[in-house]
């Protein structure tokens, strides 16, 4: 037989464990803070731009450019885009600025992508040194700028723009406010979770309709429960109203 839950039932459980999913998100949001200003190390980015163009252009009045060519050089950057991460381009890169990484830890490091039916191809470097980010990606530029004539005949690729490091750069990685939102969306769940997971596992009988559920009998009758205090108090009632019956006998009896 299955289990239904109604919106009353769910409200009475998050209202009983308000405070328990209180805690579970302020705890979580408290550690994604924690971890993006003390624990992450800032990562920063840099990038340069080269174009992909024809390496003989037929010059005219009106400077027409073949629309084959340009179909023919978009072709090309995807392969443009394999050269520039491969060992050949960037075991250069690590002997030029006398880098303490391997070639596959470099590539991780670069990202290299264009728009679509874009001549333009952005090399983009992230590291922890953001001057080093920039000497990365300009050397790489410059590297295989230099090696893509032997390596494919050609010569069709200019800089179009030099990566360069801004006076006061800003970390593209860690993201505090995307963790600490992420954080409170996850505190929430956990919190939500663990507080019908917590009310699945509580078999305690606590309420009339806990015995009718649990048991599967009618409830003929409840026997309240009464502390000491409320003893003497009614006791203490009690006497006083016995008293006050004496004293209006003995008036009566006296009248």
């Amino acid at each position: 037989m299955e289990e239904t839950i109604s919106l009353q039932e769910i409200y009475e459980v998050i209202k009983k464990r308000f405070m328990l999913i209180i805690t579970c998100t302020l705890l979580a949001v408290l550690i994604a803070a924690v971890v993006s200003f003390f624990v992450l190390t800032p990562i920063y980015e840099s990038s340069s731009q080269f174009i992909v163009n024809s390496s003989e252009q037929e010059s005219s009045e009106n400077m027409q450019i073949d629309q084959g060519s340009i179909r023919t050089n978009v072709e090309l950057i995807n392969t443009y885009n394999v050269i520039i991460t491969s060992s050949a381009i960037l075991q250069e890169v690590i002997d030029t600025l006398n880098l303490d990484y391997q070639t596959d830890k470099l590539a991780d490091k670069i990202t290299v992508s264009s728009e679509e039916d874009s001549q333009v191809v952005k090399v983009a470097v992230k590291d922890a040194d953001p001057h080093l980010a920039t000497s990365i990606a300009n050397t790489t530029v410059a590297v295989f700028q230099e090696q893509i004539v032997d390596l494919m005949n050609v010569d069709n690729v200019k800089v179009l723009s030099e990566a360069a490091t801004s006076e006061n750069p800003s970390p593209v990685e860690p993201r505090p406010t995307l963790n600490i939102a992420i954080g409170l969306v996850l505190g929430v769940m956990v919190g939500i979770g663990v507080a019908f997971l917590l009310e699945y596992f509580d078999t305690t009988i606590k309420t009339e309709e806990d015995i009718e559920k649990k048991l599967g009998v009618t409830l003929v009758g409840v026997v309240s429960t009464m502390e000491a205090d409320d003893v003497r108090v009614n006791f203490s009632s009690m006497s006083r109203q016995g008293g006050m019956s004496r004293v209006q006998k003995e008036k009566t009896s006296t009248n």
